[in-house]
């Protein structure tokens, strides 16, 4: 009667049957589902917010170099193999590629090759394109210059135009075109003065 009992006890001790492992790990499977869009928008809205922080971050250094220095200072941007970069330079000569100024928008995002693409409505150094819109259907470069006292330097023909802007976004998948989720600096007064807006506000 003793050994009846104990065999019941194990039996029922012995852990979870075949179809409650089934059950359990359909569930984990759903959930992931379920979870995977949010945390991968989660992540591309991170990277996007990071190299627009990064962009905001150049222009004011050069901002501040230039009032701090007395001299013109520039912010030069650009896409090369397919991570944005740009760089702080004296003066409106952008630097050649093989400068070690060079510099990864958000560095420490460790950002991987089309993950974030940058875009611009500038043409020449403190010169926008015809429209005066970003071209958003291919990756873009530009410089924005400041000058000794820290406003927009004239360009090569008379005043800087405004508003310049610099746009970081999502690309859409297989493509160098924007996606909606989008952020940018806009240098939108001729004292240097700068706004970040995001997604439809930056067309």
């Amino acid at each position: 009667m003793a050994n009846k009992r104990a065999n019941t006890y194990n039996q029922s001790d012995a852990g979870f049957s075949l179809v409650e492992v089934i059950v359990v790990v359909l569930m984990i499977g759903i959930l992931a589902a379920i979870a995977a869009p949010s945390w991968s928008a989660f992540v591309s809205r991170q990277r996007v917010s990071k190299a627009n922080d990064a962009v905001l971050g150049a222009l004011q250094s050069a901002q501040t170099e230039a009032k701090k220095k007395k001299l013109s200072y520039s912010v030069s941007f650009k896409v090369e193999n397919n991570l944005p970069k740009f760089v702080i330079h004296e003066g409106t000569s952008t630097p050649l590629s093989s400068d070690i100024r060079w510099k990864t928008l958000g560095e420490d995002m460790a950002f991987q090759p089309r993950q974030v693409f940058l875009y611009t409505n500038i043409d020449a150094y403190n010169t926008k394109n015809t429209t005066g819109n970003i071209v958003n259907t291919a990756t873009g470069t530009g410089t924005i210059t400041f000058d000794y006292m820290g406003i927009l330097a004239p360009k090569a023909s008379g005043s800087a135009d405004i508003p310049l802007k610099i746009m970081v976004a999502a690309p859409k998948p297989g493509t160098t075109q924007a996606s909606g989720l989008k952020r940018c600096v806009i240098v939108d007064t001729l004292l240097g003065g700068m706004r970040t807006y995001k997604d439809s506000d930056c067309n």
